[in-house]
């Protein structure tokens, strides 16, 4: 089968189009903005990339064109396949249809955390000898590559719970079927789709309604929003975690981010000690761990496969040092995401400078819904700078009570100059997008160079 895909280079779309490739599949695909590292992992598997959405590629007659989430009507590929009559499916279709049948799919949904989380889920099973499938939103170190077939029964799959395509406004996640389901949590966030927080919970739960009776759902305990999801109907066994204090039969954690007991109740199951910090990844781990034993993983198994866990590309990644100055990459945009990852790198850094580069780039972010946030989400930061290109809001009024700590910039060279004055030996510097942020990272590095 010949696959063209549409919007290849989104993390979903590419992680499928390279299992695609390893079923023996031929696969193209287009898409208008490319950058690594699904780029790199695509061009590495010998995938022809296409850039941009011209009519012309009907002419390579495929046996299915496969339609990413970023296409609209109006594209001018898309209408050339409407106006053709040709077969065309969404990513989420295509893969319930030829990857997941048979398999026991463990499904990650979250506002926060899903790719690391999957990437976690996915090692501990690896590393347990079940050979895992898997198709995760980012590229985990440990493996190398967003997405693999496995030869195992079990596959594991970041579900996300923005739209499936222009054509099925269901959230991506209902298409999977899972035995094993982790809700990981649940705010706010994708605006441009989602009128409201009850909008999101009403989609978690058209997911729990998918899992079947014998199976498994994985729950954070902490989270208002998906008890409130539960009490909407519930047809499968609960697993609890996260909740700060004893209950009986959940998952909970003792002692600092890096170095923890795993409890169920008071009886001590397994111990963590590893390399990633934060609460939320302590978080994190608790809900890989629940999901893991599902299919038969211990948890002592679990916690010493975290222990060799090397985490996803662009997850607090140190990406070199120059001048004395560190800098980060992130892929946080939500505000929440953004407090959790600096609080994470103050952890690590105590009392030494951080400078917090920004770009407010998803769709949530770009309309302003959460701008008010900003502030409290920055408050670890020393300094703050932010990317203001093409945003509907004044982020210059957002972040006033941020006062002289905080810069706003709409030229990228601009931003790599001012973080460069102010920068000096001993800093941190995370730059946090959910894009490619123009390579930023090295631009400042080169800058701190100099």
């Amino acid at each position: 089968m010949h696959l063209h895909i549409l919007g290849i280079c989104g993390t979903f779309m590419g992680g499928l189009a390279a299992l695609a490739r390893e079923a023996g599949h031929r696969v193209t695909g287009c898409d208008s903005n490319v950058y690594p590292p699904m780029s790199d992992q695509l061009r590495g598997l010998g995938i022809e990339l296409i850039e941009g959405w011209s009519a012309d590629q009907l002419a390579l007659r495929p046996d299915v064109f496969v339609v990413g989430n970023v296409v609209t009507r109006g594209n001018p590929l898309m209408e050339a396949i409407l106006d053709a009559g040709l077969p065309y499916t969404s990513g989420p279709q295509w893969l319930a249809e030829h990857v997941l049948p048979g398999r026991h799919v463990l499904a990650v949904a979250g506002t926060h955390g899903k790719t690391t989380t999957t990437s976690m889920l996915a090692w501990m099973l690896d590393q347990a000898g079940l050979q895992p499938g898997f198709l995760v939103g980012g590229v985990p170190q440990d493996f190398g590559v967003s997405a693999r077939l496995g030869a195992g029964k079990t596959f594991v799959i970041e579900a996300d719970e923005y739209d499936t395509a222009f054509f099925d406004k269901r959230s991506k996640f209902v298409h999977y079927r899972p035995r094993t389901a982790v809700l990981n949590n649940l705010e706010f966030d994708h605006a441009d789709i989602f009128p409201d927080l009850a909008a999101i919970e009403t989609q978690f739960h058209h997911l729990v309604r998918t899992v079947p009776a014998s199976g498994l759902l994985v729950v954070n305990a902490r989270e208002e929003s998906l008890a409130r999801v539960l009490t909407r109907g519930c047809w499968s066994q609960v697993q609890r975690f996260g909740g700060r204090k004893e209950e009986p039969g959940m998952l909970r954690a003792r002692g600092e981010p890096h170095d923890f007991d795993v409890l169920r109740g008071s009886l001590k199951l397994a111990h963590v000690s590893w390399s990633l910090l934060g609460e939320h990844n302590q978080l994190n781990a608790l809900a890989a761990i629940a999901a893991a034993e599902h299919v038969g993983v211990a948890p002592e198994a679990a916690a010493a496969a975290l222990s060799r866990f090397k985490n996803v590309r662009r997850r607090l990644e140190l990406l070199g040092t120059a001048g004395g100055v560190s800098v980060y990459d992130d892929f946080a945009h939500h505000p929440t995401a953004i407090r959790t990852t600096l609080d994470g790198l103050r952890r690590k850094v105590g009392p030494a400078r951080i400078l917090a580069v920004f770009e407010p780039r998803s769709n949530t972010m770009k309309r302003g819904d959460m701008a008010a946030l900003l502030p409290w989400a920055l408050e670890e930061a020393d300094q703050a700078f932010c990317f203001a290109a093409n945003l509907g809001w004044d982020p210059q009024s957002a972040l006033s009570p941020m006062g002289d700590r905080v810069q706003v910039q709409s030229d990228l060279p601009a931003l790599v100059r001012a973080v460069a004055r102010v920068a000096r030996p001993g800093d941190h510097v995370l730059c946090m997008s959910n894009g490619g942020f123009g390579g930023v990272h090295g631009q400042l590095l080169a800058a701190l160079a100099g």
